[in-house]
């Protein structure tokens, strides 16, 4: 039997669901992509617009904050009633580029109802998460029964590069009882899950010269290596003929995820082309969470259509690490520079330049938060109970968290599920996890009500 509170923020959620499309539908529209400087602009309109539907909600304090010239954040309270805990909602506003738009069914920007799915960039990634947060405080009249700390962050996706300084200058403000990040996936639209690890990243620029400047292809090769030739070949050598990761000193395999993944399932999901094998050993979850991968990100050299018969005297390249839990950051990038070194052909200079980095995490929910949460996901999945999965991509903010407020309970949920299509073409949001996902964390306010704080 469905108790009357229950029943009653069921209909508070079900009957906000038009504003939270709308919502939903006015944040896609802001083209928040950080990376581009261009659109540094727009990153601090999304910001500036979530920071105003933060006071129509009624919070006590709203603030937009910067450390260290970084893009902007906001930190959104609504403080505790006597003797309740605190809960910290995360989000973020920034979005991956579009790639190109010619490519999307809709237009990138321009949220678009399909078959039961949300279209548009960040439709998941995670303006999603940032609209189920502020429904899930409108169910509750905007009078949340526990203290919430809205945090929207606006440079996630270019790895928080001042995420450490942020929470320096602001620790006080952000600490918390409980801690939501809504930036992960469910294991399906009918299944909810916890993501209890998250691979880490390390990522460099390498650059290989071999010559002073470009010299005639026809009179020198042969007898001098091109740096673009060199990079191919040193590339090749971070992975072996299974397509595993051949670099010493990483961690081979971190704690695996309870839930085994189909691999046709991930197969569709990534838009794989007929006839491409999959990479590496061990299980698809495990390859997935567990195990380190290096992809290759970009390369700088001539374009095809700009070419000129010369040696190129120098190339670079962007790789990126994915390293499992347990491993740490620091570690990770001294092997890969010290492999990169060690294998550079045929006397090439060799430049690494590290970029970003961040810890992995393994942090299965546990204590009586996280069993009310397991309620509390449950009932809003109608009776299907969450899994615990692992995510192969990283979120830098959830090991900074736990390692800034070890009492506090550090839970990784998420508005996404298989075909989100996540920094992809045709990202979108399954409208049914969306309500679910808001009427969860409803329900996890209400019921975290009755413990007491840390």
């Amino acid at each position: 039997m469905v108790d009357p509170r229950t029943h009653e923020l069921t209909a508070a959620v079900d009957a906000g669901l038009d504003a939270t499309l709308g919502l939903l539908t006015e944040l896609v529209a802001i083209p928040s992509v950080s990376s581009e400087p261009a659109r540094a602009g727009d990153v601090a309109a999304s910001v500036d617009r979530v920071a105003e539907l933060a006071r129509q909600a009624g919070a006590a304090d709203v603030d937009v904050v910067r450390a260290d010239g970084g893009a902007p954040g906001l930190i959104a309270r609504w403080p505790a009633p006597s003797g309740a805990p605190t809960v910290l909602l995360y989000a973020h506003a920034d979005v991956q580029p579009t790639g190109d738009p010619a490519a999307w069914t809709s237009p990138p920007f321009q949220a678009t109802p399909r078959d039961g799915r949300l279209y548009g960039r960040g439709a998941a990634d995670d303006k999603a998460g940032i609209a189920a947060h502020l429904a899930a405080i409108a169910a509750h009249g905007s009078r949340p029964p526990v203290g919430v700390t809205l945090f929207v962050e606006g440079e996630e996706e270019i790895g928080s590069p001042t995420i450490t300084a942020l929470l320096d200058r602001h620790a006080a403000e952000l600490a918390a009882d409980v801690v939501l990040i809504a930036d992960s996936s469910n294991h399906r639209v009918d299944v909810p899950a916890f993501t209890a690890m998250l691979r880490g990243l390390v990522d460099c620029t390498v650059e290989v010269r071999t010559l002073a400047s470009a010299q005639h292809s026809g009179v020198f090769g042969g007898l001098f290596p091109d740096a673009l030739t060199v990079l191919c070949r040193l590339l090749a050598t971070v992975h072996d003929e299974d397509g595993a990761v051949a670099v010493a000193g990483l961690v081979e395999e971190g704690p695996v995820p309870d839930v085994e993944e189909d691999e046709a399932t991930v197969r569709a999901a990534a838009g794989v082309l007929d006839g491409v094998q999959a990479i590496g050993r061990g299980g698809v979850a495990a390859r997935l969470a567990s195990r380190p991968a290096i992809s290759v990100l970009a390369v700088d050299a001539p374009r095809v259509s700009e070419a000129a018969n010369v040696l190129v005297p120098a190339a670079s390249a962007l790789v990126s690490l994915r390293i499992p839990p347990t491993q740490d950051a620091e570690e990770a990038m001294a092997a890969l520079r010290a492999h990169l070194q060690a294998h550079v052909p045929w006397g090439a200079h060799l430049t690494v330049t590290p970029r970003s980095a961040g810890q992995p995490i393994h942090l299965p929910p546990s204590g009586p938060a996280a069993d009310v949460a397991v309620e509390a996901f449950r009932d809003a999945w109608e009776g299907v109970s969450p899994v615990q999965i692992g995510l192969g991509g990283s979120i830098p903010l959830v090991a900074e968290l736990a390692e800034r407020y070890p009492a506090a309970t550090v839970l990784v949920v998420g508005p996404g599920d298989p075909a989100s299509a996540w920094h992809g073409i045709d990202e979108s949001v399954d409208l049914g996890v969306l309500r679910r996902l808001a009427l969860a964390e409803a329900l996890l306010l209400e019921r975290l009500a009755s413990l007491t704080p840390r």
